[in-house]
């Protein structure tokens, strides 16, 4: 199932590989963690999901507003995704926490469940990559954001960060 989600994300995002790239470098990250943190097989199920249409909502932002923003994206990328995973057959309360966990993903506070932590993190590890962030701005994240033993080792690994 998480094979069909992510080869119609892929579809969905046809022409535009840097998002596609994103979210397959997000996904990765997040089954690594979640892997390595142990979480039972419904909660790697939903990060899986929640991590392939995390910015599900991107291109219709972009569309409806000429901007893609991360609050515009909470907004919009729930009701895109309600409708691909109920088509593709997915449980409605995985899908209700994979809609709860794109609508939140770009909310640091209150993070409510080891689900959502470990989506931030993974989106953290490529976004800080992607954005060309400074090593004090990944410094300032591994301390900030970064809660989970493998996260945040590999955040130091990958900013070269002696904590």
């Amino acid at each position: 199932m998480i094979n069909k989600l992510h080869l119609a994300m892929i579809e969905l995002y046809r022409g535009d590989s840097k998002r596609i790239q994103h979210f397959c470098k997000v996904h990765s990250y997040a089954k690594l963690i979640a892997e390595t943190e142990n979480v039972d097989k419904k909660c790697l199920f939903t990060i899986e999901a929640a991590a392939l249409t995390h910015d599900i909502g991107i291109h219709f932002c972009e569309e409806k507003y000429g901007d893609c923003n991360g609050k515009l994206q909470e907004k919009e990328g729930p009701a895109i995704a309600e409708k691909l995973l109920r088509k593709l057959g997915f449980e409605q309360e995985v899908s209700e926490r994979v809609q709860y966990l794109i609508a939140h993903h770009h909310t640091y506070n209150n993070i409510d469940g080891i689900d959502y932590q470990i989506l931030v993190e993974a989106d953290f590890l490529v976004n800080i990559m992607e954005d060309g962030l400074s090593k004090e701005a990944a410094l300032k994240s591994y301390h900030n954001i970064f809660k989970t033993s493998c996260g945040k080792m590999i955040c130091r690994e990958m900013f070269d960060i002696t904590r």
